[in-house]
């Protein structure tokens, strides 16, 4: 990070500086007088990314003291201190107490000192915040005025004619406002004229406006960009290591890990607390992540679901007579649903694997004009080899029309049908590993389609089962381990189908692919060609599949 020098300027001559004010008024956290945020290994990843990010709306979902406030007092005296022709605007810090107003001020003082060379007073000021019926109340305020003519207001609460300032906006503590809604809904105005908005905070429980806020931005219904920062992962971009640095003490892999626990065990038994503060996962969020009333909302009749079960001495009968069995289910079962699906929409596939135990899962799905992503079809493959599930893999996505992706897991052993059809289909299929990030933000997305209307399913009983199943474990909404239940057919399942939605909505939320079409002869109306190898033949199939 480098810094202009033609953009910095004297100080101005104020009424009152900061020689005049309290004694309490902290100097950014008491950070040493030569601490230099622009130096090698000052600023942790996790900073650098935020500073980075220079999106009109980025939301910080953090733990304690993970340095985001500090990061972000750094990015706006840069941007304060700017002339207009370098992209310079007026930043206001709407704090959640007085202290942290203060002390966002204490930094950006600081680094203005440090950075621009120049002593910048911090002047206290009072806010005249006008009311919805016309009266003004004080608000007790402080700030930095610059020689660009720009200024770095903070401010102690929420002011009511927020919609009148411009500039970049920084809500801190976002959860712990007394109407963080109202307050975003009225800077939102700021963007109008280039302004920006920072929310920074830790969490407030689920049915906070400020988890609200993030559920919408992952499921990309407001344009915010949401960076995930626990205390865990500060830790291991080196915050230890700072605060030994800041206390002059020498750091040890075992003094960081001690540290760490002895923070975790001052919560004692409230682990809910401690994982909300230090982990960002608001409390309550635990149990299951929908209602059954909010799944039948979503569920429609007349939509097939179609199995296939084959007991364990298939797998030992001869390649020729499974391959044969398999057509067979797909001329029967499939072809007359496949050519049912509309030739005129996109259409996205979603596949949860499974050999034995659970049940393999694809759902079908189409986008309509009113971008609602419906299911058309759910076939569900148990207990069926690895090459017939390659083959009806196949025979299904030759024949869905407009397949735009593909979105096939690739854990355990799922790996193998996924590599294989990435291979067939190229670009059109995306492999994806279950992590812990996937769940936190596309199992987010998911939920939300059921409240806002955007994703309708079959009305069948193993499909509601799958998606009551679907649970908040450690603050991300996933299917627990040990979670099994008995489907209609009387067989285990492991919520199967709502991986396998999750997977199709996260498709259709994806870039699509484009392929030119060249049409291909069909001598038989089996197809038995369709079975064959996954080598390219040469052009591609009238429904759009790679062959």
């Amino acid at each position: 990070m480098t810094t202009d020098p033609t953009v910095f300027a004297g100080p101005p001559v104020l009424a009152r500086a900061s020689a005049d004010l309290p004694e309490e008024l902290p100097r950014g956290g008491d950070i040493p007088e030569d601490l230099d945020p622009m130096a090698d290994g000052i600023l942790m990843q996790h900073q650098i990314d935020w500073l980075a990010d220079k999106s009109p709306l980025k939301i910080a979902e953090k733990g304690r003291r993970t340095g985001i406030t500090f990061a972000e007092a750094l990015d706006d005296m840069l941007l304060a201190a700017s002339a207009r022709t370098a992209g310079g605007e007026n930043v206001f810090y709407i704090g959640d107490t007085k202290d942290k107003g203060r002390e966002f001020i204490g930094y950006v003082a600081h680094f203005a000192k440090v950075i621009a060379g120049e002593l910048h007073p911090i002047e206290e000021f009072v806010f005249k915040d006008e009311q919805p019926d016309g009266s003004t109340r004080d608000i007790s305020a402080y700030r930095i005025q610059f020689a660009s003519g720009f200024r770095v207001e903070a401010l102690s609460s929420n002011p009511a004619n927020i919609r009148g300032l411009q500039g970049t906006v920084v809500i801190d503590e976002a959860a712990y406002h007394r109407d963080v809604r109202a307050v975003i809904d009225a800077v939102n105005a700021l963007l109008i004229w280039g302004g920006k908005v920072r929310v920074i905070s830790t969490h407030k429980g689920v049915l906070n406006a400020f988890n609200e806020l993030i559920r919408e931005a992952l499921a990309g219904k407001n344009g915010f960009v949401v960076h995930h920062i626990p205390f865990a992962a500060a830790v291991k971009n080196g915050l230890f290591r700072r605060v030994c640095a800041m206390k002059r003490k020498p750091w040890s892999p075992a003094a960081e890990a001690e540290w760490e626990a002895m923070i975790r065990r001052s919560y004692g038994a409230r682990t809910a607390a401690m994982r909300q503060e230090l982990d960002a996962i608001p409390a309550e969020a635990e149990g299951a992540a929908l209602t059954r009333v909010q799944i039948e909302a979503r569920m429609r009749a007349g939509v097939p679901v179609v199995s296939w079960h084959r007991e364990d001495d298939f797998k030992n009968a001869p390649d020729h007579v499974r391959k044969a069995d398999a057509l067979d289910w797909c001329e029967t079962v499939l072809r007359p649903i496949l050519s049912g699906l509309n030739p005129h929409l996109r259409h996205y596939a979603g596949e949860d694997f499974a050999r034995s135990g659970d049940t393999t899962s694809i759902v079908i799905g189409e986008e309509g004009t009113d971008l609602v992503r419906r299911a058309r079809m759910v076939v569900e493959l148990r207990n069926i080899p690895f090459d017939q599930q390659r083959e009806i893999l196949y025979y299904v996505f030759d024949r869905v029309p407009r397949l735009t992706r593909a979105a096939l897991d690739k854990t355990g052993n799922g790996a193998y049908l996924a590599e294989k059809a990435s291979q067939r289909y190229g670009s059109l299929v995306i492999e994806v590993h279950f992590s812990q990030e996937w769940y936190r933000t596309e199992m987010a997305a998911y939920v939300e389609a059921f409240g806002d209307g955007t994703i309708e399913l079959p009305a069948h009983p193993d499909i509601l089962q799958d998606h009551q199943a679907l649970q908040y474990v450690g603050g991300v909404i996933r299917i627990p381990e040990d979670h099994r239940f008995k489907g209609s057919d009387g067989l285990d399942r492991h919520g199967d189908s709502a991986i396998a939605g999750a997977l199709m909505f996260f498709a259709s939320r994806q870039d699509g692919v484009s392929y030119g079409y060249q049409a291909v002869g069909r001598d038989d109306d089996r197809q038995e060609a369709d079975f064959e190898d996954d080598e390219p033949q040469g052009g591609f199939r009238r429904h759009g599949g790679l062959w």
